[in-house]
Formats: structure tokens, C-alpha cells, sequence
């Protein structure tokens, strides 16, 4: 490797972790100083509610228009902008002075936020063609370290410098992001590399139509129901069916957060050795099945077993990120399914945390909650079959149509 090449990929990897680490600092610095927050200003129900809603949502929204931008900016160029644009915004959610700035603020971090989130496995797959497991462990495993990180320290660090001080902080950490994107713009607009010849509209519209896309989709949807519909509700719904105190139910929230960080650890390089990814369907179904059995037949026998199971579906989180780069040939192939598939995913989950609350509220329990959840898991079954076949999008869609891509 020359000197050169060598610095562009060190430069690709350190990009990528700063991008990774703001990414999920973006999302979990708020919620845990909320409480502290209205100490300042009131914070009304339905503006949290948004607040917690927006995640999801704007992953949708932005999963569905990234591609066509990208094809018009380029690639680092638009990670560029979602850098520049999540670090501003964490820098004016420190100056919000009622619940609408902070809401506005919040909705332009996580628009940018889902905008990288697409484009990611897209630079990976162009920066390290040979070594997508590799990198996708780095960057996941980044991503779930910066998820329980900031719910560990928002909270005394805000009681030190104050809330404002504590976003502050995080702005600091995302502009330094900033800067080796901004080196990579340079480099990829001198290469001519970041732009792509010659617009390929028709991308999107045979992504959609090959069946694994729409797997792939099914996969992030169920991975992303449970992991949403738990971060909202898991706490009071153990204290319901468990008896457990709200300081445990704490404690359990923050295990099944944890969790996500071995599976970053493991899945992506696994899933490049492995000839096939059914057995990670067969471990997400079964352990997930189990977390959910447990919590309705027996929730007081072995509630931290249950919570750890009812943890594993999101393994297919970091399975996906890879299956970008696996099962695409160019990088545009990979922005567009990685687009389309985030969009679906995230648009479905939104509905998780509403489904779970409105069971609850109609039944006065969460059995009946609980049993949606199983059922979102199983549907995954179909999905797993589909994409456990192999084949790269591209050459699904040639031996759909007998034509060359």
C-alpha cells in the first residue's frame, strides 16, 4: 500500500469512528436530563412524546430522501453536511430557551443523524472494500459504546456544569467529528471520486424490486420495533410484570441497552466468515421468543435472564449494516438499499412505542403488549429465509429478469 493510500484509509477509519461516536451521543444525551431540563423551562407530555417519537421518524424521512442527494453532492460531501449540521444543532440545543427550540433542535440533530446513519455502510463499502467486517465491528461497537455512555454521565456532569454545559460538551466531541470529513471532502472532490458519473436514477427502482430488499427491510423493521418499543417502555413494563423497584428497572433498561455492544463485537465479522446468516435469524427468533415467554409467564423467576434475551434481536442491527456492503456491488447500490431499507425499518418502528403504549392503555396490563411484540419477532422468519439465500441485489435482479444490471 502506498504512502498515500495508506493515509487516506487511516484518515477513511478515523472518520468514520468520530462520525459513529456523534451519531449515537446525538441520540441518548437527552432523554436522561430531561427531569433536569424543566427545572428551566416546562417541558409539556406531548413535546416529550414528539421528542421521543423523532428518532424513528426522521431515520425514515431522511433513509428516503439521502440517495437521491447523494447522487447529486457525492458522498463524503453529503457526510460532510450531516457533521457540520448534527454539531450545530447539538450546539443550539444548549442554547434552547422553551420545549419548541429544544424540539426544533432535536429534529435537526436526528435529520442528520439518519442522513450519516445511510450513508455509512456506503463509505465503508467504497474505503474498505476488503475489510467491510472489519470496520462495520469498529464503527457499530463505537456506536453502542456512545449509547449507555452518556446516560451514565449526562446526569452528573449536568449537576457540575449545568445542562447547557452538558450539550455544550457533546457539540465539542461532534465538531471534532467535523474536521477529518472535511479532509475527506477535499480529497474525494480533487479525485473526482465522490461524485458519481453519470446520475443512476433507475437504482432505486430495482432495489425496490428484488425480493431481499424487501427482507432486509423486514429485518431492520423487527430489529429496530424491539429495540424502540423497549427503550420507551421497558421500565414501567417490568415494574408492572415483575415488581421490580424504578431503580432496577433502571438497571434493566441500561443491560438491554448494554447488550447491543457485544453483538457489535461479534456479528459483522461472524457474518462475513459465515456461508449463510440463517443461524443469526434462528439466535434473534428463539432468544427473543424466550425474553418475551419469560416476561409473560414467569417475569419475577428470572427478569435479568429475560431482559438479556429479549436484548439478542438487536443483533440484526449490526447484520444489516454489513449485508449493505455484502450484498451490493458499487457503492450507489449500497446507498440506495442501505436508503430504502433504513427509511421502512425506522417508518415501522415509530409504530412500536405507540402500539405498546395503546395496548397498555386499553387493557390495563402488558400481556397484550407483549404478545405484539412476539409476533413482530416471528415475522421475521420469512425475511431471514429470503435473504439467507446469498445473492447480491444485483444479482437477484438478473436472475429475475434475465438482464444485466
Amino acid at each position: 500500500m502506498s504512502p498515500r493510500r495508506a493515509g487516506t484509509v487511516a484518515l477513511a477509519a478515523a472518520a468514520i469512528v468520530l462520525l459513529a461516536l456523534t451519531l449515537r451521543i446525538a441520540v441518548a444525551s437527552l432523554s436522561p436530563l430531561l427531569i433536569v431540563i424543566e427545572r428551566d423551562f416546562p417541558l409539556p407530555a406531548a413535546i416529550v412524546g414528539l421528542i421521543g417519537m423523532a428518532p424513528p421518524v426522521a431515520f425514515a424521512i431522511s433513509g428516503f430522501v439521502t440517495p437521491a442527494i447523494e447522487r447529486r453532492v457525492g458522498l463524503e460531501r453529503l457526510v460532510l453536511v450531516a457533521a457540520v449540521v448534527a454539531a450545530v444543532m447539538l450546539g443550539m440545543r444548549a442554547l434552547a430557551v422553551d420545549a419548541i427550540t429544544l424540539l426544533a433542535a432535536t429534529a435537526g440533530i436526528f435529520a442528520a443523524v439518519g442522513v450519516a446513519n445511510v450513508l455509512l455502510p456506503a463509505v465503508v463499502k467504497k474505503y474498505f472494500p476488503a475489510r467491510i467486517g472489519l470496520m462495520t465491528t469498529i464503527y457499530t461497537t463505537t456506536m453502542a459504546v456512545a449509547t449507555f455512555m452518556p446516560p451514565l454521565v449526562a446526569v452528573p456532569l449536568a449537576e457540575s456544569v449545568g445542562w447547557r454545559g452538558s450539550f455544550t460538551l457533546w457539540a465539542a466531541v461532534a465538531l471534532a467529528a467535523v474536521v477529518p470529513w472535511v479532509a475527506m471532502s477535499l480529497r474525494a472532490r480533487a479525485a473526482r471520486a465522490d461524485v458519481i458519473e453519470q446520475p443512476k436514477t433507475s437504482v432505486l427502482s430495482r432495489v425496490v424490486r428484488v425480493p431481499q430488499t424487501w427482507a432486509l427491510a423486514a429485518t431492520f423493521a423487527v430489529n429496530s420495533s424491539v429495540a424502540y418499543g423497549l427503550f420507551a417502555w421497558l421500565p414501567p413494563l417490568v415494574m408492572g410484570v415483575a415488581g421490580v423497584d424504578a431503580t432496577e428497572a433502571g438497571g434493566l433498561l441500561a443491560l438491554f441497552s448494554f447488550m447491543g455492544l457485544p453483538v457489535s463485537l461479534v456479528v459483522p465479522l461472524l457474518v462475513v466468515r459465515a456461508r449463510t446468516v440463517a443461524p443469526f435469524y434462528v439466535v434473534a427468533v428463539v432468544g427473543g421468543l424466550a425474553g418475551v415467554a419469560g416476561l409473560l409467564f414467569a417475569p419475577a423467576a428470572a427478569t435479568t435472564l429475560w431482559v438479556v434475551l429479549i436484548g439478542i434481536p438487536p443483533l440484526m442491527f449490526p447484520m444489516a449494516l454489513v449485508l449493505f456492503g455484502l450484498r451490493t456491488r458499487s457503492h450507489d447500490t449500497a446507498v440506495a438499499l442501505s436508503g430504502f431499507v433504513q427509511s421502512v425499518g425506522y417508518g415501522v418502528a415509530a409504530l412500536m412505542p405507540l402500539a405498546i403504549g395503546v395496548t397498555h392503555e386499553v387493557t390495563g396490563g402488558w400481556t397484550a403488549g407483549l404478545i405484539v411484540l412476539g409476533v413482530v419477532i416471528a415475522c421475521v422468519i420469512p425475511a431471514g429465509i429470503v435473504v439467507s439465500r446469498g445473492e447480491t441485489i444485483e444479482e437477484a435482479w438478473e436472475r429475475r429478469h434475465g438482464t444485466a444490471w
